[in-house]
Order: C-alpha cells, then sequence, then structure tokens
C-alpha cells in the first residue's frame, strides 16, 4: 500500500507521530509520503519537536506547495491519504473543493480516484459550518474521523490513550496492525 500522511495546523501532532511511527513497522506499506502544512510544521516543533522524523529516512516529504508531487495526480497511485491531526480550516477547503495546496489536492484526488480518505479532526465545539462540511465531505466518500479516544483498553498513559485513536485509523485503512483491541463487553 502507499500512504500519504498529511499533517495540518490542528493541535495533537502526537497523533501524526505516533501514526507515523506505526505505519512505518507495518509491511503492507510500501511507500510512505508525509506532507506539512506552514502551521502543521510549526505545531509539531512545538507540541512534538521534529527529531523523531530522523528515524525514517524512507519516508518521502513533499512540500505543501509542490503541485508536482505524485499525490497530487490520480496516476501517482496512492492507495489512502490520512489528515492528522485536521483543522476545521482544512476540512472546509476540502469539503469545498478548493485545491490550493498539496494537501487539499492530494484530499480532492482520493475523492476523485475513490480512494481512502480520513481526515482525523481536531475541533471542538463543532458549528453547523463544521458539521455541514463533514457531511460533504463524508457523502463525496471521505472518512471524517474526530480524534476521540477509546478508554476500553484501560490506557495507562497518555500517549497509549492517544495510541487508541491510531488503532481506529490503522483499522479503517484495513491495515492488520489495527486490530490491536476490540470491543468485546464489559465484565465489570
Amino acid at each position: 500500500m502507499k500512504i500519504a500522511v498529511a499533517v495540518t495546523g490542528a493541535s495533537g501532532a502526537v497523533y501524526a507521530r505516533l501514526l507515523v511511527e506505526r505505519l512505518a513497522k507495518t509491511e503492507e506499506v510500501a511507500e510512505l509520503a508525509l506532507i506539512f502544512t506552514d502551521n502543521g510544521k510549526q505545531v509539531m516543533e512545538y507540541e512534538e519537536g521534529m527529531e523523531w522524523l530522523q528515524e525514517f529516512s524512507f519516508i518521502r516529504y513533499f512540500d505543501n506547495r509542490d503541485f508536482n508531487a505524485p499525490v497530487a495526480s490520480g496516476s501517482g497511485d496512492y492507495d489512502a491519504l490520512v489528515l492528522v491531526p485536521c483543522s476545521a480550516g482544512m476540512m472546509g477547503r476540502i469539503a469545498n473543493g478548493i485545491s490550493d495546496d498539496l494537501v487539499s489536492r492530494a484530499a480532492d484526488v482520493m475523492l476523485k480516484e475513490r480512494r481512502r480518505l480520513i481526515l482525523v479532526l481536531r475541533e471542538t465545539p463543532l458549528t453547523s459550518i463544521h458539521i455541514d462540511n463533514m457531511k460533504a465531505i463524508t457523502v463525496a466518500g471521505g472518512i471524517v474521523m474526530p480524534a476521540a479516544p477509546f478508554f476500553y483498553s484501560r490506557p495507562s498513559s497518555i500517549e497509549e490513550l492517544c495510541g487508541t485513536v491510531i488503532q481506529r485509523i490503522m483499522s479503517l485503512l484495513k491495515l492488520s496492525s489495527g486490530q490491536d483491541f476490540h470491543w468485546g463487553g464489559c465484565s465489570r
């Protein structure tokens, strides 16, 4: 599978780091691309730092202004794009077909080619505009997945709690390592 990850300017850079780390260890992932919006890079630097990226020399990095990048075309054959975290502003541009940077263009390509597009929204509370944009993306074939961690696995740290969101993304990507925990009922 060829997967692209886009990091936008919403808080929640930990989700991007954890997803990249998980995808990098997943055998089904043949190629991994990473795009930062300008604000996404600023948030990543502030919340997580950028040093962790040095571990992944095989990742293809694309500048958000590079419309010649393979993810900007259906012929680039990327199977999926995950925006994590996804800001409400980026979601609105995608919902309204505004492809003014590589991230929004790549999302447009995923929708037009009927490929997997997952927006891990980091916004609360929601306005009716946000809800309309979520509906537009869903109707167009995308998946809007708010970054809502679950507690069934009894996470013992913030990172484990955030990892529950990553497990859900992996499951939506239909990758085997997304099957770490499933609800089986509460016995207490």
